[in-house]
């Protein structure tokens, strides 16, 4: 018998219940809606769609993340970082203030979010390697930067810190700005392309450098790493 993960039961504040109008929406987004802005549930601060994620109620209550943004029925909106959704979790009452009703958060739902947020990363990493849109190797990237610049430099948050200083300083002493991805673990690069570790990769400027961007910075915002993602001197 599978034994259901525990559950957080949630119980709506009926005093908080007016606050929350804008929290809720009506389904999800039609593809020629623009870029809306929603209400966060936890901040209520309105932001942009693309800086959000979204949940929904399953049939059975429990607070379901919808990452693509497609799943059906009204959703409530969370900014997209990992704080501020473990505070919502943590506290009292705050999904089910959200959809009206009382709803149940599962067990591990940051970490849920968190590990959805990684795969879409390493579903666009796995397509660009198979459009040899991927570079990987500290060797190739050297041979390889200064024929184009690079769409993103891929760098492991566990590397060694001489190894990614000498890339990032070869890239910007060619191209004056670069982007670096170090968000990733190299076990958490290596598993996009089959491996068991990545240290060092390169993402060339294109289709899957856009897919890449997008997807990057909402695990980037997500698990708010500290500094920025432009490099424009050699890395610290």
């Amino acid at each position: 018998m599978t034994r259901r993960a525990p559950m957080m039961t949630q119980t709506p504040d009926d005093q908080s219940e007016l606050d929350d109008t804008e929290t809720l929406d009506n389904g999800p987004e039609k593809k020629n809606s623009g870029t809306p802005f929603r209400m966060c549930l936890a901040t209520r601060e309105r932001l942009p769609a693309s800086k959000m994620i979204r949940f929904v109620c399953s049939p059975d209550g429990e607070v379901v993340p919808d990452i693509a943004g497609t799943l059906p029925g009204r959703g409530v909106w969370v900014t997209n970082q990992k704080a501020t959704l473990d505070s919502l979790v943590s506290g009292k009452g705050g999904f089910s203030r959200g959809f009206k009703k009382q709803v149940r958060a599962p067990e591990g739902l940051v970490e849920t979010v968190d590990q959805l947020l990684l795969k879409r990363c390493q579903a666009t990493l796995g397509l660009a390697k198979r459009a040899s849109d991927i570079i990987l190797g500290f060797d190739q990237i050297r041979n390889e930067l200064p024929k184009r610049r690079p769409g993103w430099l891929l760098e492991a948050s566990d590397g060694a810190e001489d190894g990614r200083r000498r890339i990032v300083g070869m890239a910007v002493g060619i191209y004056e700005k670069v982007r670096i991805a170090n968000a990733l673990t190299s076990s958490e690069l290596g598993s996009a392309f089959g491996r068991e570790n990545v240290i060092h990769g390169l993402v060339k400027t294109g289709r899957f450098s856009d897919l890449w961007t997008r997807d990057y910075l909402r695990l980037y915002e997500f698990r708010q790493i500290d500094g920025g993602i432009w490099y424009t001197e050699v890395a610290r």
